[in-house]
């Protein structure tokens, strides 16, 4: 499966950058594929294995802050896996060239 995911604390100010860092080291040491952007967090695994990252994500930030807003979205599909590069490369191919990524 893979999903994206935000994480957002409520009431600690304008910029919440050294949270989405607290986040992304939880990720990244995870060791599950993933990929950062400006709005969020991709992640790809099995289904206990990522609700589970995000989880800890959850309950890390918690134990700093009062209130977080989670937003998850999720595509799950069977035996489908390496599905972030996949799709990515099915629009680059229909376009017939590379996608700023």
């Amino acid at each position: 499966m893979i999903a994206q995911f935000s994480i957002i604390p409520l009431g600690v100010g304008v910029s919440v950058s050294q949270y989405v860092a607290k986040v992304i080291k939880v990720v990244d040491e995870s060791g599950l594929p993933y990929r950062l952007h400006a709005m969020g967090t991709i992640i790809e695994g099995e289904w206990d294995e990522v609700i589970g990252l995000i989880r800890k994500c959850r309950d890390i930030l918690m134990n700093e802050v009062e209130r977080l807003v989670i937003d998850i979205k999720i595509d799950d599909r069977k035996g489908a896996k390496g599905r972030m590069e996949a799709k990515i490369k099915s629009v680059e191919e229909k376009l017939g060239k590379p996608l700023k990524t």
